[in-house]
C-alpha cells in the first residue's frame, strides 16, 4: 500500500505522528508537505496528494489541516477522488466499505491523537465492500 500525506499548517503535528504510525505498519509513504507550522494555503497541500492518488502512483491519500473541512472541500472538486472527512472509526470504516473513499481528511485541531491513529488504522485496514455500494458509486460519474 502507498499513500500520500499532506496537511497545512493547522494540521502539521498530527501529520508527523501518521506518518510515524504508517511507516510502522510497513505503509509506503510520501509526505507532500507542509514541512513546518508557518501559514500555508490548504488547497497547494491537497492538490499534490490528489494528483498523486488520481496518477494512480499512490493507492490512497491523507490530507490534515485544522478542522479537516477546508481538505475535503478542496480535494473533492476532482472527479476521481472521493475524499471523506472521518471524525471517528466508525465513519472511517463506512467511508472506505461504503464509499470507496480514496482520501481521508481529519481535523488536527478537533481530533485527539489516539482517536487520530485509531481512525487511520481501522481506515487503511478496510476494504471497499463493492456490490451495491458500487452501483451507487457509478451513480456519481
Amino acid at each position: 500500500m502507498k499513500i500520500a500525506v499532506g496537511c497545512d499548517h493547522g494540521g502539521y503535528e498530527l501529520k508527523n505522528l501518521i506518518i510515524s504510525y504508517l511507516v510502522g505498519e510497513k505503509v509506503e509513504v510520501v509526505d507532500t508537505g507542509c514541512y513546518s507550522e508557518d501559514s500555508v494555503d490548504y488547497p497547494d497541500f491537497a492538490n499534490k496528494v490528489c494528483q498523486n492518488v488520481r496518477s494512480g502512483e499512490y493507492d490512497f491519500g491523507i490530507l490534515i489541516c485544522g478542522t479537516g473541512i477546508g481538505m475535503s472541500i478542496a480535494a473533492n472538486r476532482y472527479r476521481e477522488i472521493r475524499a471523506a472527512l472521518c471524525h471517528e472509526a466508525f465513519t472511517a470504516r463506512m467511508s472506505r466499505e461504503h464509499n470507496n473513499a480514496n482520501i481521508l481528511c481529519i481535523g488536527g485541531r478537533v481530533i485527539g491523537t489516539e482517536v487520530a491513529l485509531d481512525i487511520v488504522r481501522v481506515w487503511i485496514h478496510t476494504q471497499f465492500a463493492g456490490g451495491r455500494h458500487q452501483r451507487r458509486l457509478d451513480l456519481l460519474s
